[in-house]
């Protein structure tokens, strides 16, 4: 695989792992190469799936708790730097989020949960919002209490990722009310929360109790 590609840049890097952005040197391609510690199991579950609103995963291979992903370069910039400079309307925060939801049903189908969903993992490519990188993603398990380990970011993550109880998709629902949120006002519903109809959409999503939430991203699109 070295001999075919070449690193275009370091994208990202972490104690758990680095994103690469590489090209493939016979025909210029450019793809996305991850290589970190966890559990690759949602990517694996990607691979036959092809969606407009997620990337395409090429390869998908764990040798115990390394995982090297080679997935689908999405060109565009993230929502977490366009916010940097405007906030978005009222119509344009339902078109994306619904983008981001149709993504989620597909993973959600998969019985798997994203756990990490912020501006930052949003790409706009033209008219369309890909969600992206699944590296805490986890495959949702019925009889589990809680997860084995805790991952996602502050101020997004649902009360359940602190080891109060096991996620699931209404975790992620919870992390699309507080995307709405900052998506309208910049801020967290604690601090200001969003005016009229999508104000309690966020409301409903961001309920400490999951049971209180939509109970999936169906319902969501729907309120939307």
């Amino acid at each position: 695989m070295q001999e075919e590609y070449e690193t275009v840049r370091l994208m990202k890097e972490s104690p758990r792992g680095s994103i690469r952005l590489i090209r493939h040197k016979a025909s210029g391609q450019l793809f996305v190469l991850r290589q970190f510690t966890g559990n690759g199991e949602v990517y694996q579950k990607l691979l036959p799936y092809r969606s407009t609103n997620l990337p395409t995963v090429f390869e998908a291979v764990q040798e115990g708790e390394n995982c090297l992903v080679l997935e689908e370069f999405i060109p565009g910039d993230t929502l977490g730097f366009l916010l940097q400079g405007a906030l978005f309307s009222p119509a344009e925060t339902k078109k994306i989020v619904t983008q981001v939801c149709r993504g989620l049903w597909v993973l959600h189908s998969l019985g798997a949960v994203h756990r990490d969903i912020k501006p930052e993992n949003i790409i706009l490519r033209g008219n369309d919002a890909v969600l992206i990188d699944f590296d805490a993603a986890r495959i949702h398990k019925p009889e589990a209490e809680g997860d084995t380990q805790i991952l996602g970011t502050a101020g997004f993550a649902a009360p359940e990722q602190y080891g109060l109880s096991q996620s699931d998709v209404r975790t992620d629902i919870y992390s699309l009310g507080i995307l709405i949120n900052v998506m309208l006002t910049g801020q967290h519903p604690s601090q200001k929360l969003a005016q009229g109809r999508l104000g309690r959409v966020v409301e409903r999503c961001t309920r400490v109790n999951p049971r209180h939430r939509y109970k999936n991203v169906l319902c969501l699109m729907e309120a939307l």
